[in-house]
């Protein structure tokens, strides 16, 4: 099925299960911004549309209803993602509602939800950030991983900490930060090597390996 088969499907089974207010919210709230994300981002990212809700309603730490561009429930998280357009957020906001959104933000993580945001100049012209960094999100909560060179859970958390330390990685970095042996962290390390995520560095003699260089197309497959 194609995102134009698919992104509409998806919009009218959540208009069938709602009524009222929450009904009336997705039809006006369910934009230009909103639409990008589906398409750039999230269709770029999923292929389908299954456990995301547009325009969901939570209650905010004084019990008033606000409704969250996106809400994607699973067993494992419960994920808010906000798409923030310059204006409406930074530029026109006020000291009182800069507040409530700091508020109702920590209030929701309280309970149980995470949340994140994007810009919407990012979405429309830099879309390929926005799938890097949920990529790199949710797979987190992923059981399996769709990559065909499957991954131990040591070797997806080195790529993490290389992209952390922002330098080569070195052996005693893997064994501080996994708390494993020498051995079992150059073994990791090298298997990483083999299937292209990290480059071997040698030192000055140019004989033995010191450390490791992270390849930038890593991130993609978290």
């Amino acid at each position: 099925m194609s995102f134009e088969q698919a992104h509409p499907a998806f919009i009218q089974y959540h208009l069938s299960k709602r009524s009222g207010e929450r009904r009336g919210r997705l039809e006006r709230g369910h934009r230009e911004a909103e639409q990008q994300f589906c398409r750039k981002v999230w269709w770029e990212l999923q292929g389908n549309f299954d456990n995301l809700h547009p325009e969901y309603e939570v209650l905010d730490w004084r019990g008033q209803s606000y409704f969250c561009d996106f809400v994607w429930i699973t067993l494992a998280v419960k994920l808010i993602i906000e798409i923030k357009g310059f204006g409406p957020h930074v530029r026109d906001m006020d000291r009182q509602k800069y507040c409530n959104e700091l508020n109702r933000e920590t209030f929701l993580t309280a309970m149980g939800y995470q949340v994140i945001s994007f810009s919407y100049d990012d979405v429309a012209n830099r879309p390929d950030i926005c799938v890097m960094l949920l990529r790199m999100l949710i797979s987190r909560y992923r059981t399996q991983t769709p990559n065909p060179q499957r991954m131990s859970l040591y070797e997806k958390e080195l790529i993490r900490l290389a992209f952390q330390l922002a330098r080569p990685i070195r052996p005693i970095d893997a064994e501080n930060h996994l708390r494993i042996n020498h051995r079992t962290a150059v073994r990791t390390l090298q298997s990483l090597c083999s299937k292209g995520y990290f480059i071997a560095v040698t030192g000055a003699s140019g004989q033995k390996i010191v450390r490791y260089e992270v390849r930038l197309g890593a991130m993609q497959c978290l």
